[in-house]
């Protein structure tokens, strides 16, 4: 049975699932891309269900550096490695869930403006990297 998670940890789950999106987002940048983009990884988080559901779809929205890439990404990639952690300790039925919500919400945010950039490829390769996801 899922232990509930604290606010804190709720945070680490948006902020890794959210951060990933941005992530993705900024490797090949466009005004236009992103409203599509952000559009596609809604539908991807709106796909969530139980713990997850429950991080990404209330609380705060998540505060990311805006200054570089690296410095998002020094952000982003430790909180999927941490609510990949958090799961596997309170959760583990929810570890594939996040995995999946995440990697198909940064798959949606690359293809929904010209298909996937070899940018927002290395990007979401480091995202299935951080989240441990076997396929990687």
């Amino acid at each position: 049975m899922a232990q509930s998670l604290t606010d804190e940890e709720m945070l680490i789950l948006k902020t890794g699932a959210f951060g990933a999106v941005f992530l993705v987002s900024n490797a090949d940048p466009g005004v236009l891309a992103m409203f599509r983009e952000s559009f596609a990884a809604a539908g991807a988080i709106a796909d969530a269900s139980g713990v997850v559901k429950a991080a990404l779809s209330s609380g705060p929205l998540p505060k990311l550096p805006r200054d570089s890439q690296s410095q998002v990404e020094s952000v982003v990639l430790p909180a999927l490695r941490q609510a990949v952690r958090t799961l596997t300790e309170k959760a583990p039925e929810d570890v594939a869930i996040y995995r999946s919500v995440v990697l198909a919400a940064a798959d949606r945010t690359a293809r929904a403006h010209n298909g996937i950039s070899a940018a927002e490829a290395q990007v979401i390769e480091r995202i299935a990297a951080a989240l441990g996801d076997p396929a990687a």
